[in-house]
């Protein structure tokens, strides 16, 4: 997940706001936050610097876990990702149509089609994605559906 991430990064680079770091100084830290206006920041071992992505990118935004995508209808409002050496972790949040409990319907009926290990758990739904990372989906009424949160944590 950590590779895709940052391939994105790679076609928007030419037109950020980059300032170059000394790779030598050991730092192999990688931050990237997105909000719901498209404006990112990055800050990787060999640069950080901040851009806007084009209107409307972040809400089309195509994010999974095992091939589970956002239920349709759903904007991606938010995005962080912290990885380390020895693990990672993602923040994902989004919009959805339907009411937590049709959200949440959704997601488990899609992780068991999958095949993935995950369950109800409190305000959402909790689980381990094949390659082993925790996941946990949140979610709360907002508006007409839902509004909610993804977090992974990754130990590689």
């Amino acid at each position: 997940m950590r590779l895709a991430t940052l391939l994105i990064l790679i076609p928007v680079a030419a037109g950020c706001n980059m300032h170059s770091k000394n790779p030598a100084d050991g730092d192999e830290n990688v931050s990237i936050k997105a909000d719901e206006n498209g404006q990112v920041a990055f800050d990787v071992p060999f640069a950080n610097g901040q851009f806007k992505l084009p209107e409307g990118a972040m809400h089309k935004g195509n994010f999974d876990i095992d091939g589970v995508k956002l239920p349709p209808g759903s904007s991606m409002t938010g995005f962080n990702l912290d990885a380390h050496d020895k693990g990672a972790t993602v923040d994902m949040a989004f919009t959805a149509p339907g009411a937590p409990d049709q959200v949440r319907s959704y997601f488990l009926d899609q992780f068991k089609q999958k095949g993935v290990e995950a369950s109800a758990s409190g305000d959402g739904v909790s689980g381990k994605s094949k390659d082993g990372s925790l996941f946990t989906i949140h979610l709360q009424p907002a508006g007409g559906g839902s509004q909610g949160k993804i977090e992974i944590q990754s130990k590689d």
